[in-house]
């Protein structure tokens, strides 16, 4: 069953996307500034306006507590009351985190609902709906997160017992711009219509977590499976992906963004396996696969040219290729001398980064297969294909 903490976290995660190539360090990271999940603005919101409905004046700023004890507080963007609701919006601070959700506004509209119907959830305007099964709550549900879920049914029970009227209400989350903020996550792919997801398992936003996007990797592999996917590609990025897809055709829901996190997709798929699994990627990225690397960004795994010699020298090459390939500048540039040189160093590393992806899985009842592609969007070398494939 797929693990009950987020939908994806995808909207976090997409957004570093474009950043990972610049990771910052651990002392980097030390003065960067935390920021808040839309799980948190979305709970701050509804608290806010739950008083507002009764007692016709919001809390400004409103403080709530997260899972881990914080009491933040957060100032209201805009509040509104009618007849029978009331809304408050809170404006997402995701602190030096390059989220996608920065600076939108998440909208809590919140009405008494009937005796026993308990906190009942609506999607709003730019809040997805769940169309595809695989996630932790089923088709047809808003894509509200279990834990802010959690959250805001807590806060109601709270400010109902205080303020001595009915915790029955419903719970309308909207995000202005969710639609077009959406387009740049990993919804889409998951079946995740109309909008964005509320998420957040603590309330806080990490800059640029790395867990964010190895959660959305697992979601990604959790709606593949529970839609019946025998075949599943993992990519380093764009180019490979856009050649693995149309290798085989595969839908979008087929296509996990793995991006560096090659260890985070393959031990998820050791306990949740697909029959089939492709990864792809560019010769310098399953260079590192092959030396046995799983995090393939560059702060964490270099690719080794006396490593490589060596397979060259393995594969016939010349000592003077080799001496070649130790002082190259980069991998692409090996990787056109042994071209050259008519060595086939990309089979080799596509063979050796199966073997490592194969170790990771320790025995689980997958078909592997590397597939490496070049800047052109040209695959160069398959290692594990079925034949005929």
């Amino acid at each position: 069953m797929p693990q009950q903490f987020s939908f994806h976290q995808a909207s976090e995660a997409i957004s570093i996307a474009s950043t990972l190539a610049t990771r910052p360090t651990a002392e980097e990271k030390a003065t960067l500034r935390r920021g808040w999940t839309t799980g948190a603005c979305a709970t701050a919101a509804t608290k806010a306006a739950f008083a507002l409905l009764v007692k016709g004046q919001a809390p400004d700023p409103v403080e709530i507590t997260l899972p881990k004890g914080e009491t933040p507080a957060f100032a209201l963007g805009m509040e509104e009351r009618g007849v029978d609701w009331a809304k408050v919006g809170i404006i997402k601070d995701a602190g030096d985190d390059p989220d996608v959700t920065h600076g939108a506004m998440v909208i809590s509209k919140v009405r008494f609902a009937e005796a026993g119907d308990g906190v009942l959830f609506r999607a709003g305007k730019g809040v997805g709906v769940i169309t595809k099964a695989g996630l932790p709550l089923p088709p047809g549900e808003p894509a509200i997160n279990p834990v802010p879920r959690q959250m805001m049914v807590r806060v109601i029970q709270e400010e109902a017992a205080r303020l001595a009227v009915s915790a029955d209400v419903e719970i309308e989350i909207s995000v202005p711009t969710g639609e077009a903020l959406a387009a740049k996550t990993w919804n889409p792919r998951l079946g995740i219509v109309g909008g964005l997801s509320i998420l957040g398992t603590t309330g806080v936003v990490h800059p640029f977590s790395c867990a964010a996007w190895i959660h959305s990797i697992h979601r990604g592999i959790d709606v593949a499976r529970a839609n019946g996917f025998e075949r599943v590609a993992g990519s380093t990025g764009s180019t490979s992906e856009a050649a693995a897809q149309a290798f085989y055709q595969l839908s979008d829901i087929a296509m996990i963004d793995m991006g560096d996190f090659a260890g985070g997709m393959l031990k998820y798929l050791r306990y949740h396996p697909v029959p089939k699994v492709v990864v792809a990627g560019g010769f310098a990225k399953l260079c590192k696969l092959a030396q046995g690397f799983l995090d393939l960004h560059s702060g964490c795994s270099q690719v080794d040219f006396d490593w490589l010699a060596s397979r060259e020298i393995g594969l016939g090459g010349t000592p003077e290729l080799s001496e070649r390939v130790r002082n190259a500048n980069t991998a692409a540039e090996v990787l056109q001398l042994c071209l050259a040189a008519n060595v086939a160093i990309a089979d080799e590393v596509a063979a050796l980064s199966r073997e490592t992806a194969l170790g990771v899985l320790r025995g689980a009842p997958i078909e592997v297969e590397t597939m490496i592609v070049d800047r052109g969007g040209n695959i160069i070398a398959r290692a594990g294909q079925a034949d005929g494939e």
